[in-house]
């Protein structure tokens, strides 16, 4: 499988040709340009083809310590990681003096490359497809990304370029889950895929540099400037022989606060990439931890179903040691009931400090978030729990817990079966939750549970 970096100056389309050729809205497009500034991958298709894209920001020049000036570093890094190069130019435009700049940047880096003339949907474009010929970068593709115009004359391009791409590789059978029974517990984990976190937060707080130091590396934009991160970025990394993907996501604010659309946009698309994690890193300042703003986005990946791990960061600027953790420690579970006794790990991006306590941290939520516990165990646990305080009273008819079961996990899910569950008070469904927590070790992890109550034999003579 070989990889292709999408290059072009700003809005001539390129995260548009990514999300056709990836066949998913995973790029932000808007019509104004500069909106993507990180380079973002993704598994693409085209016909028999598979192989890996890059989205990339569109180069413009700037100094080097400038915004834009380490938006261009990003981009010459996806050159040198790429075996191909999409040159992109807008057809509609023409030939800018800003492509001539870059195709001799392209040209330099002595790969295969594939001129390609956007938006060349109608008349409009026929005479920018044919300035192209001047860039000395070969014959151009005439395509149209918005409408997936030209795509078989991009996949013969491609073959030209890359006589040797791999085919797609077979796909490995997964190995069926292990049965157990009744009085045996058990684990949804599939170790052979790898374990999804999103690290979410406040603007500037810190995501993007906690990230880029657990990779070792600058893979993702950082500055002093707030914002600087719009799409949710994936990563593919291995920590101790454990494969895993870590999003990076934009930071998000009050919905009140936000009046700009790409801050909506990128907002939405972290929401997004929350409902698609396993696991949800909370990333915030030790400074003023468990801000509204945190508490909500907490609370959103407990109402989502994820695990939860809160990273108190830029802990290497704070003072107090041990006795102030312990102090956010209490504070977390006391404001965040419904994930009491979620990890808590004090981190620094900058430092590096606190990072493998972190993923250990990862690790350990998710294997409670996939936990499933034997039935036999839960109704033992149950008939005590229901001895020490019995459901109280309804109308003077007594509520009836008679069974329970787990029948999922991802996070655990569990059926109460019974009589007059409906009138069961919230109180005690809480009573319930924190006594399977603390039972079974539940820890950071929310839990579900349902109710079904059993069918009254004597209705039908109530209604007759």
């Amino acid at each position: 499988m070989f990889t292709l970096a999408i290059i072009g100056r700003p809005n001539v389309g390129k995260s548009t040709l990514f999300n056709r050729l990836v066949g998913k809205k995973l790029a932000l497009v808007d019509d104004r340009p500069g909106v993507t500034r990180d380079r973002r991958e993704g598994e693409a298709r085209l016909a028999d083809l598979t192989f890996t894209v890059i989205d990339t920001a569109g180069l413009e020049e700037g100094r080097n310590a400038s915004l834009e000036g380490r938006m261009r570093a990003q981009t010459e890094a996806a050159i040198a990681q790429a075996d191909a190069i999409l040159f992109l130019i807008d057809a509609r435009a023409g030939v800018t003096p800003d492509d001539k700049y870059f195709a001799a940047l392209v040209r330099r880096a002595g790969k295969p490359v594939v001129l390609c003339a956007n938006k060349a949907e109608g008349r409009a474009g026929e005479a920018g497809v044919l300035e192209s010929y001047a860039l000395g970068l070969g014959d151009p593709v005439p395509l149209s990304a918005e409408h997936g115009e030209g795509m078989i004359d991009l996949f013969d391009a491609l073959r030209l370029a890359l006589p040797d791409a791999t085919q797609p590789p077979l796909e490995e059978a997964r190995a069926p889950a292990r049965e157990t029974s009744d009085d045996e517990d058990g684990s949804d984990v599939d170790l052979s895929k790898p374990l999804r976190i999103a690290v979410v937060g406040r603007p500037n707080s810190g995501k993007s540099t906690l990230i880029n130091r657990l990779l070792g590396e600058e893979r993702l934009l950082t500055g002093p400037e707030a914002g600087i991160t719009r799409d949710s970025i994936g990563v593919d990394f291995c920590w101790r022989d454990r494969k895993m993907k870590l999003f990076d996501t934009a930071g998000l604010r009050r919905r009140a606060r936000v009046v700009d659309k790409l801050e909506r946009l990128a907002g939405a698309d972290a929401l997004r990439a929350v409902r698609f994690a396993e696991v949800v890193v909370l990333l915030m300042d030790s400074d003023i931890a468990f801000e509204k703003q945190d508490l909500t986005l907490a609370d959103l990946a407990a109402r989502e179903g994820r695990a939860v791990v809160l990273a108190l960061g830029k802990w290497d600027l704070v003072g107090g040691g041990g006795s102030k953790l312990a102090e956010l420690r209490e504070e977390a579970w006391r404001l965040l009931p419904q994930l009491r006794g979620c990890p808590v790990v004090p981190v620094s991006g900058v430092t590096g400090r606190g990072l493998d306590e972190l993923m250990q941290a990862a690790i350990h939520v998710h294997e409670i978030w996939n936990k499933r516990i034997s039935t036999a165990r839960l109704n033992r646990w149950l008939s005590a729990a229901v001895e020490e305080t019995p459901p109280p009273a309804v109308s003077g008819r007594r509520i009836k817990i008679r069974y329970i079961t787990q029948p999922k996990s991802r996070p655990p899910h569990f059926l109460l079966f019974g009589n007059q569950l409906d009138e069961l008070p919230a109180s005690y469904e809480r009573y319930l939750v924190n006594g399977l927590r603390q039972a079974f070790g539940l820890d950071g992890a929310p839990i579900r549970i349902s109710k079904r109550a059993g069918e009254n034999p004597f209705d039908d003579k109530k209604r007759r």
